[in-house]
């Protein structure tokens, strides 16, 4: 378990990259719910998610293992796995900013 989710911070992290929990839970390949559980403390972060977390906040994976209340251990992950998450943290990235501009526009 985490000792310390810092969930203010990451939400805070999302919102100036114009995303919101259910983008991390989406590239992360999370539910909402379990999303929930993990900035609760209350579920393990793994890995891989670990690294879709750091990409879709902009920071390394040490410093999202920091923020998340893990240690460093939790950080490594394999380079394909690395390059899995970042692409899909991109593609949560503009399917967010679509869903906004959609809203804006009235679509």
């Amino acid at each position: 378990m985490a000792l310390f989710f810092d969930h203010d911070w990451y939400d805070a992290r999302l919102e100036e990259r114009g995303l919101d929990r259910l983008a991390l839970a989406a590239a992360a390949g999370l539910s909402p719910a379990d999303l929930e559980l993990v900035f609760k403390d209350q579920r393990e972060i793994r890995p891989a998610e670990l690294a879709v977390f750091a990409e879709m906040v902009g920071v390394s994976r040490e410093e999202a293992a920091r923020r998340a209340g893990v240690g460093a251990h939790a950080a490594p992950v394999d380079p394909a796995a690395a390059r899995i998450a970042r692409l899909e943290a991109r593609v949560a990235a503009l399917e967010a900013q679509v869903a906004d501009l959609a809203v804006r526009s009235g679509g």
